[in-house]
């Protein structure tokens, strides 16, 4: 791309007739589930009615756990309660940042969310990791159990109860798991709840040490390394996980890739079962070292970082063909001048592509204006979207919007405008 060309107005319609575009824009709306909502009444829905009885067994478990250490450790739990909300939120604020395209609707997450945070916590992970540990203690004997035990049991009842959350929205909500991204995105949410209900529950087993007389100090360090460890848990475990489950399955927008979905599912599992055991892990390979407490630090920091490249490149493989769908919805808008080639490379381009958008031109207040242009534009695809490509009232607000920054683009200025007297669209 050597530039972002901007014509003066609206072109003339060129090249395939508009009805063919716009058809093909329709199909490609419906091929994705691009603005479709989710409804939640479907009486007649066996898996709507499984999904609501297993998410209220869940939080009704949940409460009668919070209850009874709620009159011994209630200053522990509200700190819990509201720190690991903030933090849940930093977390829900990024997943859904990252999903620009066919963005999952609100309740949609929201369901995915209560799936991870109650259901497959209480319902099923629970009690399937102490009846794991117990088989596995009659059959290995105790100090087995305790060392190998959580690296054995959770990839298997934790991966898999989240992994029932998801096959149970397709289910609800068939036409908005199309892709491997869509199992990428619900995955998140389903672990981001799961990791926060967690959280809590280890930060509140943390409290009677030395008796609860002081439960914030004792809880204090398993905080930090819980919060300090979030980012490489449950959330990469599960979008790694259901965008296999994803390809192993294959569904309407995504061919079923038996290998490619087994191998992340065994792979989320492995990473998994390697964190949970990564003490005794390190304990086989080099015993009681002076070493021992270096290693585990090292290990700590190693895994994580190893997760998330892992999860980047997960990312980029799946979102790859969700971005191909950019272009026949904004195909008509390119037609008539609305948008143009450069605006559409970069809205249906990868992270470089959108940087060298962004980047072009003199000045940081050029290439400030060049960002609020390219978000009007995904703006403007996501009301095609809703709209199903009709021209509502929102729609053409939203072509207003792209039309009236990018005026503001082409004006002339300097490089010092930024900070004087110009400080461009606010969004």
């Amino acid at each position: 791309m050597t530039g972002i060309s901007t014509p003066p107005g609206p072109l003339a319609p060129s090249g395939p007739d508009l009805a063919d575009l716009d058809d093909a824009r329709v199909r490609a709306i419906d091929d994705t589930g691009w603005g479709a909502g989710v409804r939640v009444f479907q009486p007649r829905n066996l898996a709507l009615w499984l999904w609501a009885a297993l998410v209220i067994w869940g939080a009704v478990l949940q409460v009668q756990r919070w209850t009874a250490s709620a009159g011994y450790y209630a200053p522990t739990l509200s700190l819990a309660l509201v720190a690991f909300a903030l933090y849940g939120a930093v977390f829900w604020w990024f997943t859904q940042h990252i999903d620009r395209y066919a963005a999952q609707p609100v309740t949609f997450r929201l369901m995915a969310f209560l799936w991870g945070s109650v259901a497959a916590t209480w319902v099923f992970s629970a009690p399937a990791n102490d009846a794991i540990l117990s088989l596995l203690a009659k059959a290995f004997g105790t100090t087995f159990a305790l060392e190998w035990g959580a690296g054995i049991a959770a990839p298997i009842d934790e991966e898999w109860s989240k992994g029932m959350g998801l096959l149970l929205l397709i289910a609800i909500a068939p036409h908005l798991v199309r892709t491997a991204f869509d199992g990428f995105i619900l995955g998140a949410f389903i672990g981001l709840g799961f990791q926060i209900l967690e959280d809590i529950a280890y930060v509140l087993d943390s409290a009677p040490t030395q008796f609860g007389a002081d439960q914030i100090g004792a809880s204090m360090q398993t905080f930090v390394v819980r919060m300090a460890s979030g980012i490489g848990s449950h959330i990469l475990f599960s979008a790694i996980f259901c965008t296999g489950l994803v390809l192993a399955i294959g569904r309407p927008q995504q061919p079923r890739r038996l290998g490619p979905g087994i191998g992340l599912i065994a792979l989320a599992m492995a990473l998994h079962g390697t964190w949970d055991a990564q003490g005794a892990l390190l304990h086989a390979a080099i015993g009681d070292s002076d070493l021992l407490p270096f290693a585990q630090l090292v290990l700590m920091v190693l895994l994580p970082l190893i997760g998330i490249a892992i999860v980047i490149r997960v990312f980029h493989l799946a979102v790859a063909g969700e971005r191909e769908f950019v272009r026949p919805l904004l195909a008509p808008e390119l037609a008539r001048g609305v948008v143009t080639a450069a605006d559409v490379d970069a809205a249906a381009g990868d992270r470089k592509a959108r940087k060298r958008y962004r980047n072009h031109g003199r000045g940081l207040g050029h290439r400030r204006r060049n960002r609020h242009v390219l978000e009007a534009v995904f703006d403007l695809a996501d009301e095609l979207g809703r709209a199903r490509g009709e021209d509502t009232a929102r729609v053409r607000f939203a072509r207003a919007e792209v039309t009236r920054l990018r005026r503001r683009t082409d004006e002339p200025h300097v490089d010092g405008d930024a900070g004087q007297g110009d400080p461009g669209p606010s969004r």
